[in-house]
Protein backbone atom coordinates (compact mmCIF):
# COMPACT_ATOMS: atom_id res chain seq x y z
CA UNK A 1 0.00 0.00 0.00
CA UNK A 2 1.80 3.09 -1.28
CA UNK A 3 3.63 2.42 -4.53
CA UNK A 4 5.99 5.35 -4.69
CA UNK A 5 9.76 5.07 -4.94
CA UNK A 6 10.35 3.34 -1.59
CA UNK A 7 7.33 1.04 -1.86
CA UNK A 8 8.14 -0.07 -5.40
CA UNK A 9 11.83 -0.59 -4.64
CA UNK A 10 11.28 -2.89 -1.65
CA UNK A 11 8.37 -4.65 -3.38
CA UNK A 12 10.69 -5.49 -6.27
CA UNK A 13 13.24 -7.04 -3.90
CA UNK A 14 10.60 -9.06 -1.99
CA UNK A 15 8.99 -10.56 -5.11
CA UNK A 16 10.57 -13.99 -5.50
CA UNK A 17 8.78 -16.46 -7.74
CA UNK A 18 11.18 -19.33 -7.00
CA UNK A 19 10.34 -19.11 -3.29
CA UNK A 20 6.64 -18.51 -3.92
CA UNK A 21 6.72 -14.94 -2.58
CA UNK A 22 4.19 -13.00 -4.65
CA UNK A 23 3.94 -9.25 -4.21
CA UNK A 24 1.05 -7.10 -5.41
CA UNK A 25 0.86 -3.31 -5.57
CA UNK A 26 -1.92 -0.88 -4.80
CA UNK A 27 -1.25 2.09 -7.07
CA UNK A 28 -2.85 5.48 -7.49
CA UNK A 29 -1.44 8.01 -9.95
CA UNK A 30 0.97 5.47 -11.45
CA UNK A 31 -1.64 2.69 -11.84
CA UNK A 32 -1.86 2.70 -15.63
CA UNK A 33 1.90 2.83 -16.16
CA UNK A 34 2.57 -0.04 -13.73
CA UNK A 35 -0.35 -2.09 -15.07
CA UNK A 36 0.96 -1.82 -18.63
CA UNK A 37 4.73 -1.88 -18.15
CA UNK A 38 5.49 -2.99 -14.60
CA UNK A 39 7.91 -0.94 -12.51
CA UNK A 40 11.07 0.05 -14.35
CA UNK A 41 13.93 0.40 -11.91
CA UNK A 42 17.32 2.01 -12.42
CA UNK A 43 19.36 1.15 -9.35
CA UNK A 44 22.84 1.81 -8.09
CA UNK A 45 22.88 -1.49 -6.20
CA UNK A 46 21.24 -4.01 -8.57
CA UNK A 47 21.44 -2.55 -12.06
CA UNK A 48 18.43 -1.86 -14.26
CA UNK A 49 15.46 -4.22 -14.29
CA UNK A 50 11.67 -4.44 -14.59
CA UNK A 51 9.50 -5.64 -11.70
CA UNK A 52 6.16 -7.17 -12.73
CA UNK A 53 3.84 -7.42 -9.70
CA UNK A 54 1.54 -10.40 -9.22
CA UNK A 55 -1.43 -8.01 -9.20
CA UNK A 56 -1.85 -4.27 -9.65
CA UNK A 57 -4.87 -2.78 -7.86
CA UNK A 58 -6.40 0.69 -8.11
CA UNK A 59 -7.52 0.67 -4.48
CA UNK A 60 -7.35 -1.28 -1.25
CA UNK A 61 -10.96 -2.34 -1.75
CA UNK A 62 -9.99 -4.09 -4.99
CA UNK A 63 -7.60 -6.29 -2.99
CA UNK A 64 -10.10 -7.35 -0.33
CA UNK A 65 -10.89 -10.80 -1.73
CA UNK A 66 -7.38 -12.18 -1.21
CA UNK A 67 -5.69 -13.29 2.02
CA UNK A 68 -2.54 -11.33 2.79
CA UNK A 69 0.34 -12.62 4.90
CA UNK A 70 1.91 -9.17 4.99
CA UNK A 71 0.46 -5.76 4.25
CA UNK A 72 3.36 -3.37 3.71
CA UNK A 73 2.42 0.29 4.12
CA UNK A 74 4.82 2.69 2.38
CA UNK A 75 2.53 5.71 2.13
CA UNK A 76 3.35 9.19 3.37
CA UNK A 77 2.43 9.44 7.06
CA UNK A 78 0.00 12.37 7.13
CA UNK A 79 -2.09 12.15 10.34
CA UNK A 80 -3.20 15.77 9.89
CA UNK A 81 -4.73 14.82 6.51
CA UNK A 82 -6.11 11.29 6.96
CA UNK A 83 -5.97 8.14 9.08
CA UNK A 84 -4.55 5.59 6.63
CA UNK A 85 -5.08 2.76 9.10
CA UNK A 86 -8.76 2.91 8.17
CA UNK A 87 -7.88 1.93 4.59
CA UNK A 88 -6.63 -1.44 5.79
CA UNK A 89 -9.84 -2.51 7.55
CA UNK A 90 -11.12 -4.55 4.59
CA UNK A 91 -7.88 -6.47 3.95
CA UNK A 92 -6.49 -7.29 7.41
CA UNK A 93 -7.34 -10.87 8.41
CA UNK A 94 -7.17 -11.77 12.10
CA UNK A 95 -4.52 -14.44 12.89
CA UNK A 96 -3.23 -14.27 9.32
CA UNK A 97 -1.95 -10.80 8.50
CA UNK A 98 1.06 -8.87 9.75
CA UNK A 99 1.18 -5.13 9.10
CA UNK A 100 4.58 -3.70 8.15
CA UNK A 101 5.01 0.09 8.32
CA UNK A 102 7.88 1.42 6.19
CA UNK A 103 7.33 5.08 6.96
CA UNK A 104 9.27 8.10 8.10
CA UNK A 105 8.54 9.77 11.38
CA UNK A 106 7.80 9.42 15.06
CA UNK A 107 4.43 8.07 16.22
CA UNK A 108 3.42 6.53 12.89
CA UNK A 109 2.47 3.19 14.47
CA UNK A 110 -0.12 4.36 17.00
CA UNK A 111 -3.16 4.71 14.67
CA UNK A 112 -2.63 1.14 13.45
CA UNK A 113 -2.20 -0.25 16.96
CA UNK A 114 -5.43 1.46 18.08
CA UNK A 115 -7.42 0.18 15.10
CA UNK A 116 -5.91 -3.33 15.09
CA UNK A 117 -5.14 -4.12 18.76
CA UNK A 118 -4.53 -7.84 18.17
CA UNK A 119 -2.73 -7.71 14.82
CA UNK A 120 1.07 -8.09 14.71
CA UNK A 121 2.73 -4.84 13.64
CA UNK A 122 6.30 -4.46 12.44
CA UNK A 123 7.80 -0.99 12.38
CA UNK A 124 10.49 -0.32 9.78
CA UNK A 125 12.92 2.53 9.19
CA UNK A 126 14.78 2.78 5.91
CA UNK A 127 17.79 4.78 4.81
CA UNK A 128 17.49 4.93 1.05
CA UNK A 129 17.80 7.66 -1.58
CA UNK A 130 15.20 6.89 -4.24
CA UNK A 131 12.85 8.85 -6.45
CA UNK A 132 9.98 8.06 -8.83
CA UNK A 133 11.05 10.20 -11.78
CA UNK A 134 7.89 9.48 -13.77
CA UNK A 135 4.93 7.13 -13.25
CA UNK A 136 6.27 3.60 -12.90
CA UNK A 137 9.96 4.59 -13.14
CA UNK A 138 12.05 4.42 -9.95
CA UNK A 139 15.66 5.52 -9.56
CA UNK A 140 17.66 4.34 -6.54
CA UNK A 141 20.60 6.68 -5.98
CA UNK A 142 22.18 5.31 -2.83
CA UNK A 143 21.76 3.03 0.20
CA UNK A 144 19.38 0.13 0.92
CA UNK A 145 19.47 -0.24 4.72
CA UNK A 146 16.21 -1.08 6.44
CA UNK A 147 15.75 -1.67 10.18
CA UNK A 148 12.76 -3.68 11.40
CA UNK A 149 11.29 -4.37 14.83
CA UNK A 150 7.98 -5.28 16.52
CA UNK A 151 5.59 -2.67 17.89
CA UNK A 152 3.21 -3.09 20.80
CA UNK A 153 3.02 0.32 22.49
CA UNK A 154 6.45 1.73 21.74
CA UNK A 155 7.84 0.91 25.18
CA UNK A 156 8.13 -2.86 25.18
CA UNK A 157 11.15 -5.06 24.61
CA UNK A 158 9.50 -7.73 22.47
CA UNK A 159 11.70 -10.43 21.06
CA UNK A 160 13.43 -9.19 17.91
CA UNK A 161 12.80 -12.61 16.33
CA UNK A 162 9.23 -11.48 15.56
CA UNK A 163 10.69 -9.37 12.76
CA UNK A 164 13.13 -11.98 11.47
CA UNK A 165 10.86 -13.75 8.92
CA UNK A 166 10.17 -10.51 7.05
CA UNK A 167 13.80 -9.42 7.23
CA UNK A 168 14.80 -12.82 5.86
CA UNK A 169 12.58 -12.30 2.80
CA UNK A 170 14.34 -9.00 2.14
CA UNK A 171 17.77 -10.56 2.51
CA UNK A 172 16.84 -13.27 0.01
CA UNK A 173 15.97 -10.40 -2.33
CA UNK A 174 19.46 -8.99 -1.99
CA UNK A 175 18.90 -6.45 0.81
CA UNK A 176 21.90 -7.58 2.82
CA UNK A 177 21.55 -4.78 5.36
CA UNK A 178 18.03 -5.67 6.51
CA UNK A 179 18.52 -5.38 10.28
CA UNK A 180 16.35 -6.70 13.11
CA UNK A 181 15.81 -4.97 16.47
CA UNK A 182 13.69 -5.42 19.55
CA UNK A 183 10.94 -2.86 20.09
CA UNK A 184 12.92 -0.32 22.08
CA UNK A 185 15.91 -0.67 19.75
CA UNK A 186 13.79 0.08 16.70
CA UNK A 187 12.36 3.23 18.29
CA UNK A 188 15.93 4.40 18.98
CA UNK A 189 16.68 3.89 15.28
CA UNK A 190 13.53 5.89 14.44
CA UNK A 191 14.73 8.84 16.50
CA UNK A 192 18.15 8.65 14.86
CA UNK A 193 16.57 8.69 11.39
CA UNK A 194 14.37 11.63 12.42
CA UNK A 195 17.52 13.59 13.22
CA UNK A 196 18.42 13.27 9.53
CA UNK A 197 14.92 13.89 8.15
CA UNK A 198 14.08 16.77 10.47
CA UNK A 199 17.34 18.52 9.60
CA UNK A 200 17.58 17.89 5.85
CA UNK A 201 13.99 17.83 4.60
CA UNK A 202 12.61 21.17 5.81
CA UNK A 203 15.96 22.90 5.22
CA UNK A 204 15.93 21.80 1.60
CA UNK A 205 12.45 23.26 1.09
CA UNK A 206 13.22 26.51 2.91
CA UNK A 207 16.50 26.98 1.03
CA UNK A 208 14.68 26.96 -2.31
CA UNK A 209 15.09 23.32 -3.28
CA UNK A 210 18.76 22.78 -2.46
CA UNK A 211 19.81 19.10 -2.63
CA UNK A 212 21.22 17.53 0.54
CA UNK A 213 24.79 17.14 -0.73
CA UNK A 214 24.84 20.78 -1.84
CA UNK A 215 23.54 21.97 1.53
CA UNK A 216 26.23 20.22 3.57
CA UNK A 217 28.97 21.75 1.39
CA UNK A 218 27.78 25.27 2.21
CA UNK A 219 29.44 26.42 5.48
CA UNK A 220 26.39 28.21 6.88
CA UNK A 221 23.95 25.43 6.00
CA UNK A 222 26.39 22.79 7.24
CA UNK A 223 26.48 24.50 10.64
CA UNK A 224 22.68 24.84 10.66
CA UNK A 225 22.16 21.16 9.76
CA UNK A 226 24.66 19.97 12.37
CA UNK A 227 22.89 21.98 15.05
CA UNK A 228 19.50 20.62 13.96
CA UNK A 229 20.77 17.04 14.25
CA UNK A 230 22.25 17.72 17.69
CA UNK A 231 18.96 19.32 18.74
CA UNK A 232 17.06 16.15 17.86
CA UNK A 233 19.66 14.05 19.66
CA UNK A 234 19.01 16.04 22.86
CA UNK A 235 15.28 15.49 22.51
CA UNK A 236 15.76 11.80 21.74
CA UNK A 237 17.91 11.36 24.85
CA UNK A 238 15.15 12.83 27.00
CA UNK A 239 12.40 10.74 25.43
CA UNK A 240 14.19 7.37 25.23
CA UNK A 241 16.27 7.70 28.37
CA UNK A 242 19.58 6.84 26.69
CA UNK A 243 22.48 8.97 25.57
CA UNK A 244 22.27 9.96 21.88
CA UNK A 245 23.62 8.86 19.58
CA UNK A 246 24.34 5.38 20.94
CA UNK A 247 27.76 3.94 19.96
CA UNK A 248 26.27 1.83 17.15
CA UNK A 249 24.76 4.82 15.31
CA UNK A 250 26.36 7.72 13.46
CA UNK A 251 27.27 11.01 15.10
CA UNK A 252 26.11 14.32 13.62
CA UNK A 253 29.45 14.84 11.88
CA UNK A 254 29.39 11.32 10.43
CA UNK A 255 25.88 11.96 9.07
CA UNK A 256 27.03 15.20 7.47
CA UNK A 257 30.08 13.56 5.87
CA UNK A 258 27.99 10.69 4.53
CA UNK A 259 25.50 13.17 3.03
CA UNK A 260 28.32 14.79 1.03
CA UNK A 261 28.45 11.64 -1.12
CA UNK A 262 24.72 11.57 -1.91
CA UNK A 263 25.00 13.64 -5.07
CA UNK A 264 21.62 14.19 -6.69
CA UNK A 265 19.67 13.17 -3.59
CA UNK A 266 16.58 15.33 -3.08
CA UNK A 267 14.52 14.74 0.09
CA UNK A 268 10.94 13.54 -0.17
CA UNK A 269 9.55 16.62 1.57
CA UNK A 270 11.01 18.80 -1.18
CA UNK A 271 9.44 16.60 -3.85
CA UNK A 272 6.09 16.82 -2.06
CA UNK A 273 6.35 20.61 -1.89
CA UNK A 274 7.26 20.92 -5.57
CA UNK A 275 4.31 18.84 -6.72
CA UNK A 276 1.89 20.69 -4.45
CA UNK A 277 1.36 17.72 -2.12
CA UNK A 278 1.06 17.57 1.66
CA UNK A 279 4.36 17.39 3.53
CA UNK A 280 5.02 15.03 6.44
CA UNK A 281 5.29 17.91 8.89
CA UNK A 282 3.62 16.27 11.88
CA UNK A 283 5.56 12.99 12.03
CA UNK A 284 8.92 14.53 11.07
CA UNK A 285 8.70 17.80 13.04
CA UNK A 286 5.51 18.18 15.08
CA UNK A 287 5.51 14.88 17.00
CA UNK A 288 9.24 14.96 17.92
CA UNK A 289 8.92 18.60 19.05
CA UNK A 290 5.90 17.80 21.26
CA UNK A 291 7.37 14.62 22.76
CA UNK A 292 10.64 16.37 23.62
CA UNK A 293 8.77 19.32 25.12
CA UNK A 294 6.87 16.92 27.40
CA UNK A 295 10.30 15.97 28.78
CA UNK A 296 11.32 19.60 29.18
CA UNK A 297 13.52 19.83 26.07
CA UNK A 298 12.90 22.55 23.50
CA UNK A 299 13.86 22.27 19.82
CA UNK A 300 13.97 25.92 18.68
CA UNK A 301 15.47 25.32 15.23
CA UNK A 302 12.98 22.56 14.41
CA UNK A 303 10.12 24.57 15.89
CA UNK A 304 10.95 27.56 13.68
CA UNK A 305 11.04 25.42 10.52
CA UNK A 306 7.81 23.66 11.55
CA UNK A 307 5.98 26.96 12.05
CA UNK A 308 7.25 28.41 8.76
CA UNK A 309 6.45 25.36 6.65
CA UNK A 310 3.06 24.75 8.25
CA UNK A 311 2.05 28.31 7.42
CA UNK A 312 3.56 28.15 3.92
CA UNK A 313 1.68 24.93 3.17
CA UNK A 314 -1.58 26.35 4.47
CA UNK A 315 -1.19 29.53 2.39
CA UNK A 316 -0.32 27.55 -0.71
CA UNK A 317 -3.34 25.29 -0.32
CA UNK A 318 -5.83 28.06 0.46
CA UNK A 319 -4.58 30.91 -1.73
CA UNK A 320 -2.26 29.31 -4.23
CA UNK A 321 0.66 31.09 -2.53
CA UNK A 322 4.20 29.78 -2.44
CA UNK A 323 7.32 30.53 -0.43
Amino acid sequence: VGSGAVGCFYASRLHNLSDGVLVSLICRSNYQAVKEHGVRLRTRSYGDYVFTPENVFKSVEDARNLLWDYIVVATKALPDVSDDSELLSSIVTQDKTTIVLIQNGIGVEQPYRVRFPNTPILSAVTVISAEQTEPGVVVQNRWTRISIGPFTDGNGRDNASLAEPFASLLRKGGIKDAEVYDEQGLQIVRWHKIAINAAMNPSSVLSGGTPNATMVKDPELRSHLTNCIEEVFRGASAVTGISFPPPTLATAEQIIRSTERNEGGRPSMLLDWERGGAMELEVILGNPIRLALEKGVEMPRLHAMYALLKTAQSRRDTKGSKL
